[in-house]
């Protein structure tokens, strides 16, 4: 299920619309205008980002139309001065005049290679800005950390996304569940994104539900129908109690060391689904009375027809526990001839970061799945994309963004990317060219110059050439069809597999190069001088700021 974007047009700076005023008044509102959304760095220490959002900018745009309400709400908070001509005008902007080109959502993508391209009306694509880049931002940050998650915690681990508790609010949250599932999780606590984007759900118990349990006698239920059906109940607490003492034997334990309200809550719940039975062990103590109660009552399941889904550790030595736990299990399973026992999954939670999924991968462990909430959601190593909406083009003239910051100036004129891949079948460099340049060729040698790197020209040849983008909305319409959140999951997580290995290390990765064409790079050097007084003009060309380093391409 595709959920409606709920952005609306006022969901905007301020200044969007004053401009959209003095744009107006100028008689500019209409004048062909070309502006590229990108970021200048990747994020999290990186060299790779996951594009997430596509969908619900096209659902944005698709859904555009300022209301009455807002017409009189902006009448009251622009200046008296503002002519009623403007207001006019506003009511009947839609954008049926725009058009976006996009990557595919789910590409890995890098630094200044735009993510969308919105042409359109002036006025109309400069009050799209803000929406458009809030849509994308916390997206692709999100996915991309998500993405990180999934190669620190390696391909065999089940990831569980738990963090709409700690997301920034309702709609960041359920943002968070989406991107997360894009960028390479395998399922989510959060019900309403389970609904919306068909996301897998997760969930089992809270330690709550454990403590509100005092003593055996509020166990209610006492007894359980046989998984094979056709035959009468029997009684399930007396078999799990049977199972305790066969369980405490084995462990060299007394009976007195377990918490009775503890089997208590489990029974009951084991009760209400025996078929998906999974216990969180850790409100006392695991392995003297959570984990002993747990092989009880999965035992007693077994005995019954039913398979026990898993266990859940929250708190403590995850490693160190997750080792003692799986030897119990082992034990179980060979004393008690129930083979599947000894795999039954290890699933852990508790403030999990990138971090420690990096030094779970380096020690011996017994770990199935990870439940991560605070530092996926909320990305705290980096709380922004920083994503830019830049003007490129007007009136098919190319239009430049000097600065004293060498880093923000933007790169001229409407563009065409491309994605050049070598014969390993891996992508080596992304070039971008001016829209009427002829596209490169795959087995031709191709002349260019890589972005932020002092060096000479450089010469490669592709094995194989991309084009990167792709129009997805134009003459008011949706253009491609809309893929569901499974989809996009697939090619974010195909985009990660052709990528080299060395551009996806979390630590120190080699950087991913992007180039621009003889003639862009010219281009670019003819407006820099254009645009300086002669004083400041450079001594030498940007052509000799932007070349490159060929190593490994």
């Amino acid at each position: 299920m595709l959920r409606d974007c709920t952005v609306q047009p006022l969901l905007t700076d301020f200044y969007q619309f004053t401009m959209a005023y003095a744009y107006w008044k100028c008689g500019k509102e209409e004048t062909n205008a070309v502006f590229e959304l990108y970021f200048r760095e990747n994020p999290l220490g990186g060299e790779f980002t996951i594009f997430a959002g596509l969908q619900d900018c096209l659902l944005f745009l698709s859904k555009f139309q300022l209301t009455e309400e807002d017409v009189k709400y902006l009448q009251s908070v622009l200046p008296p001065t503002t002519e009623q001509g403007f207001y006019d005008y506003l009511r009947n902007i839609n954008t049926s005049t725009v058009t976006l080109r996009a990557m595919p959502e789910g590409s890995v993508v890098f630094p200044k290679v735009a993510l969308l391209e919105v042409e359109g009306p002036l006025a109309i694509v400069q009050i799209l800005e803000t929406p458009l880049l809030t849509l994308v931002n916390y997206a692709s940050l999100v996915a991309t950390n998500a993405a990180r998650f999934r190669l620190a915690a390696g391909s065999g681990k089940r990831l569980l996304e738990m963090g709409l508790r700690r997301a920034q609010g309702p709609d960041g949250g359920v943002s968070a569940s989406k991107y997360s599932y894009i960028g390479g999780f395998d399922g989510t606590s959060n019900v309403l994104a389970g609904k919306l984007y068909g996301i897998p759900l997760f969930g089992s118990m809270a330690h709550s539900y454990v403590t509100s349990f005092i003593s055996m006698s509020e166990v209610k239920v006492q007894t359980l129908k046989p998984a094979s059906g056709g035959q009468p109940a029997v009684d399930f607490v007396s078999l799990c109690e049977k199972w305790l003492v066969r369980v405490c034997r084995l462990l060299h334990m007394s009976q007195d060391q377990i918490n009775s309200s503890e089997l208590a809550a489990f029974i009951s719940y084991a009760v209400t689904y025996p078929g998906n039975f999974i216990a969180l062990v850790d409100t006392y103590n695991v392995m003297r009375s959570g984990v002993p109660n747990f092989c009880a009552v999965s035992l007693a399941l077994h005995e019954m027809g039913y398979r026990t889904h898993g266990l859940r550790l929250d708190s403590g030595d995850l490693v160190q526990q997750s080792l003692k736990i799986r030897h119990t299990l082992q034990a179980c399973a060979e004393e008690f001839k129930v083979s599947w026992f000894s795999d039954i999954p290890i699933i852990i939670s508790n403030g999990i970061s990138e971090k420690d999924l990096i030094n779970l991968q380096n020690q011996r462990h017994e770990v199935d799945s990870i439940g991560v909430g605070t530092n996926l959601v909320t990305c705290p190593l980096q709380p922004s994309l920083g994503c830019v909406y830049k003007l490129t083009q007007v009136c098919g003239k190319a239009r430049i963004k000097l600065t004293e910051d060498k880093e923000k100036m933007t790169l001229p004129g409407k563009k065409t990317a491309y994605r050049l891949y070598g014969l390993d079948g891996s992508p080596f460099l992304d070039l971008l060219t001016l829209g009427d340049e002829p596209a490169p060729r795959a087995g031709e040698e191709i002349r260019c110059h890589v972005l932020n790197r002092r060096d000479d020209c450089l010469q490669v040849t592709a094995a194989r050439v991309e084009t990167l983008h792709r129009v997805y909305y134009q003459h008011g319409q949706i253009s491609e069809g809309l893929c569901t959140s499974s989809e996009i999951k697939s090619h974010a997580q195909n985009s990660l597999t052709n990528l080299h290995p060395k551009h996806k290390h979390l630590q120190d990765p080699v950087p991913y190069q992007v180039a621009i064409s003889l003639k862009l790079c010219d281009l670019l050097n003819d407006l820099t001088k254009e645009s300086k007084p002669v004083s400041e003009a450079p001594n030498e060309p940007i052509a000799s700021q932007l070349p490159v380093d060929v190593n490994g391409l």
